[in-house]
């Protein structure tokens, strides 16, 4: 054991993990956290909590994380490089460690032209696979960056992202090898609803024995509406949704696109579980978490392990 993470010990044991996402609220509500909580308690091994998501500004990672742990959740703490120089990451890190924070998923940061703070400056000092390096130097070998001591341990268990829909294609398994040389002990990816190019990315995990180096967790978020789906298929940039599955949401009758996007939601999952070299799922149900209960009882999620 790396950490004794609630999350590593799940993967240790061979079980299918489950994780969803929780977005801090744009503000100190700390009510908005407890609600959005109560709903992903039991129903899921650990509970990714998002950093500055899409640049905009909102509760930090570290505190939030610390709301959910008081509550009896293991968050998987999001850290991202834009906002942060070597200094600011190491020592949030020592911060969040000392908490009880025990999973960090490294990330390089949505850039802030996307944000509510354009004219704000980035950071990047290092990107998420540097980052990757430098945490597990901290816990493995006890020593910051700059090669100094840590007093103290640093038990954590690493995440990182990757995306099988990016291209050029070719370069998206390389990509996950780096991420998992520099110490990714799992991976989330993004979203997906092409099945035919994630299994085709996941063939080329497994020729390239990936996924007995790392944890691999799919991605999936339910679809809310017809023209959510028109939407994203459109406009978010490493989304790819097949055509069928758009005219399903579009011809959903009205009032029952929510219904329609749950169940490709299930389905998706279902096929998921089979897949070699799959090794959990994770949620992104944004601003939806009172459906992840549903879907992780739909799906034969639940009960989780104890």
């Amino acid at each position: 054991m790396k950490s004794g993470s609630n999350l590593e010990r799940v993967f240790e044991k061979g079980e299918f993990a489950v994780t969803a996402e929780l977005g801090p609220p744009k503000g100190n509500d700390v009510e908005a956290v407890y609600e959005k909580a109560k709903y992903l308690k039991g129903v899921v091994d650990a509970v990714n909590v998002t950093d500055n998501q899409t640049a905009i500004v909102r509760m930090s990672s570290i505190a939030t994380s610390k709301l959910i742990l008081d509550l009896g959740l293991e968050p998987v703490m999001q850290m991202t490089c834009r906002d942060r120089n070597r200094i600011g990451m190491q020592s949030d890190i020592f911060g969040a460690t000392a908490l009880g924070i025990k999973n960090c998923l490294c990330l390089t940061g949505d850039h802030q032209r996307f944000g509510n703070e354009i004219d704000s400056k980035n950071v990047y000092d290092l990107d998420s696979i540097q980052l990757l390096s430098v945490l597990k130097t901290m816990r493995d070998e006890g020593k910051t960056l700059g090669g100094e001591g840590v007093e103290g341990d640093v038990k954590l268990f690493l995440g990182a992202a990757a995306n099988p829909f990016g291209d050029p294609f070719e370069f998206r398994v390389i990509r996950l090898a780096k991420k998992v040389k520099a110490g990714a002990d799992f991976i989330q990816t993004q979203v997906i609803y092409d099945m035919d190019r994630f299994r085709e990315w996941m063939k080329r995990v497994r020729d390239m024995g990936l996924h007995e180096r790392t944890h691999i967790m799919a991605g999936v978020m339910p679809l809310k509406s017809g023209g959510m789906a028109r939407y994203m298929a459109k406009n978010v940039a490493g989304v790819t949704i097949p055509d069928e599955i758009v005219k399903r949401m579009v011809a959903a009758p009205k009032g029952k696109g929510a219904a329609e996007g749950i169940k490709i939601c299930i389905e998706t999952i279902e096929q998921l579980k089979e897949m070699e070299g799959v090794h959990g799922v994770h949620i992104m149900a944004l601003e939806w978490e009172h459906r992840v209960p549903e879907i992780c009882e739909e799906a034969g999620l639940l009960p989780r392990p104890s």
